[in-house]
């Protein structure tokens, strides 16, 4: 058996006719719908096809996409492959970089689309209420107020501290001068007994004697 030894001379002649005719030939099979050509396609310039998608799209999973579409489309459509016109390997190359390019637009439009409609969601002003919940929120409103008013004093401090001047039960605890425990429960207890006064508000009516 004869061993063919690699030619490195650059003036050598060189068979130029031997990707042609392996081109022409995978292109043949693939219009005679043979599935092993596909194959043997794939696992000559799968990495090639991948390796172009992912330098355009900077995403390995798009250029996942992108590669099973190029490849799809040399399947379905084999005649789009002119094997007197070029090689496959620049063919495929060239088809890849479209249909990535492709997909980086289609993405700007998406994000573009997607900052519309945020932007769109945002300008919508926020529904005013109306008159019966203006009354009820009137009422809530002097009715915590009337509960805080009634609050011993301590407790009072802690809240207003802790809700009203954006403080922790901490920085409370400082600007008052007492421990952080105590601070801790006066803020629970004044927070329960409030809790308990507006889940379950005197009547009006009982409180005129109707």
């Amino acid at each position: 058996m004869v061993v063919p030894v690699a030619r490195t001379d650059p003036t050598d002649p060189v068979d130029r006719t031997g990707p042609r005719t392996r081109d022409a030939d995978l292109h043949q099979r693939l219009v005679y719908g043979d599935e092993s050509a596909l194959s043997e396609v794939y696992d000559t310039y799968g990495g090639l096809v991948r390796g172009v998608a992912v330098r355009v799209t900077r995403s390995a999973g798009a250029a996942d996409d992108v590669a099973q579409e190029v490849f799809a489309h040399l399947w379905t459509r084999p005649y789009a492959f002119d094997a007197r016109r070029g090689s496959l390997r620049t063919w495929l190359s060239m088809l890849a970089h479209r249909r990535a390019v492709d997909w980086v637009r289609s993405e700007a439009r998406h994000r573009k689309a997607a900052a519309a409609d945020d932007e769109v969601l945002h300008a919508i002003p926020a529904a005013e209420p109306g008159p019966d919940e203006r009354v009820v929120d009137r009422e809530r409103s002097l009715l915590l107020h009337s509960a805080l008013a009634e609050l011993p004093l301590p407790q009072r401090q802690v809240v207003h501290l802790a809700y009203f001047a954006g403080r922790t039960y901490r920085q409370a605890a400082a600007e008052l001068g007492i421990p952080e425990g105590t601070a801790k429960t006066r803020l629970r207890t004044a927070l329960h007994r409030l809790a308990e006064t507006l889940a379950d508000p005197p009547d009006p009516a009982y409180e005129r004697g109707a």
